[in-house]
């Protein structure tokens, strides 16, 4: 005897429907920059099958299951230093070097916080008066 089963219309239709489903998420994976485009993706159909005593019904279930690629890690550096009081401090580095001065997106003077620096300010840090 030859099976008759169409997984396109299997419960009526779910199972197709689930899987463009599982297909389509995997399709945004592959497309989004931020995930590693070497990654395999891999999406699981399980059919499992529960035959009853007599062997003439089955109950069936069907999960579909989507491993996508993780997005990217993301780094950063983060400077430190402690406060007159004694108080420990960090902030993000945006400069690239510690204690650098930089030129912000806006044109400005900024810190390498990335805090922008008024003219009076840079002039006292020079040792200006």
């Amino acid at each position: 005897m030859k099976t008759n089963i169409n997984i396109g219309t299997l419960a009526g239709g779910a199972v197709g429907e689930r899987l463009n489903i599982e297909l389509q998420k995997v399709a945004e994976n592959i497309l989004d920059p931020n995930t590693e485009w070497k990654k395999a993706r891999k999406v699981t159909l399980t059919i499992t099958l529960k035959p009853d005593e007599e062997r003439e019904i089955a109950l069936v279930g069907v999960d579909v299951k989507t491993t996508p690629a993780p997005a990217h890690g993301i780094a950063t550096k983060l400077i430190f230093g402690v406060e007159g009081n004694g108080n420990v401090v960090a902030a993000e580095l945006a400069s690239g070097m510690k204690d650098q001065m930089m030129i912000d997106n806006d044109g400005d003077i900024a810190d390498d916080k990335g805090n922008k620096v008024s003219y009076l300010e840079r002039k006292q840090s020079q040792g200006g008066n």
